[in-house]
């Protein structure tokens, strides 16, 4: 059976801990819990991207580390659980976080209709509060989070901190709010403040005639990063 924390009432009656997410964007994923599954659903971008997200996790990934046996993989902001299973069918051991703990249930209870990914061990929390536990992840794959949090520093900051020595962190920037859009080179500054060198990056194209994305050259617009953590 699949492991499921609860940590957000200690974590919200504590100062020490906090949050980087906008309060708003919280609900609204609440709100949408119910629909991570469907893949015509709201969430359909998010399925209709996740091929191309796993073929650059896969390729950076496997060449850090390979095989992924025993090695411990965190997804910040997993959501339903949509990007931790196919994490967790890689070989794996997953944790998967999300603050919303409607989307927790969620993807614990989807988890468990696999054997291979009724492993995942899902929480109820933030990488903030799993920073104060002093936990440490080989690979911190933060996919979906970073155009909602508050101070992207402060949360590429949570996310060194998770990062084992010379483990990696994989994530990326789109265009969801142009008004927290941050380029390239923004990126790999707060990165760099942070503790983490970027050692690659790709961009996200969208073909409209078949609706299919691919990895490209461009980074413009909407790009994933791959980073490691050295000291």
């Amino acid at each position: 059976m699949t492991h499921i924390r609860d940590n957000m009432s200690d974590y919200e009656k504590s100062s020490s801990a906090p949050s980087s997410l906008k309060e708003p964007e919280l609900a609204k994923f609440s709100t949408l819990a119910d629909t991570w599954w469907d893949s015509e659903g709201p969430f359909k971008p998010l399925h209709k991207m996740n091929p191309t997200k796993l073929a650059f996790l896969r390729s950076t990934l496997c060449r850090h580390f390979w095989p992924f046996k025993g090695l411990r993989f965190i997804d910040v902001g997993c959501g339903g659980g949509i990007l931790s299973e196919p994490l967790a069918r890689m070989g794996a051991t997953v944790t998967g976080i999300d603050a919303v703990e409607k989307n927790i249930k969620i993807a614990h209870l989807h988890a468990n209709l696999d054997p291979t990914t009724s492993t995942i061990e899902y929480c109820s929390t933030t990488a903030e509060k799993l920073v104060e536990e002093q936990r440490k992840f080989d690979a911190v794959i933060a996919l979906e989070v970073i155009e909602h949090v508050a101070d992207a520093a402060e949360f590429c900051k949570s996310l060194s901190a998770l990062t084992a020595h010379e483990g990696a962190t994989v994530l990326p920037k789109g265009t969801h709010q142009w008004s927290s859009f941050l380029t390239p080179e923004e990126l790999t500054m707060i990165l760099k403040r942070a503790g983490v060198d970027v050692k690659e990056m790709a961009g996200f194209v969208h073909n409209p005639l078949t609706g299919r994305w691919s990895l490209s050259d461009d980074i413009s617009v909407n790009f994933i990063a791959y980073d490691t953590k050295e000291k």
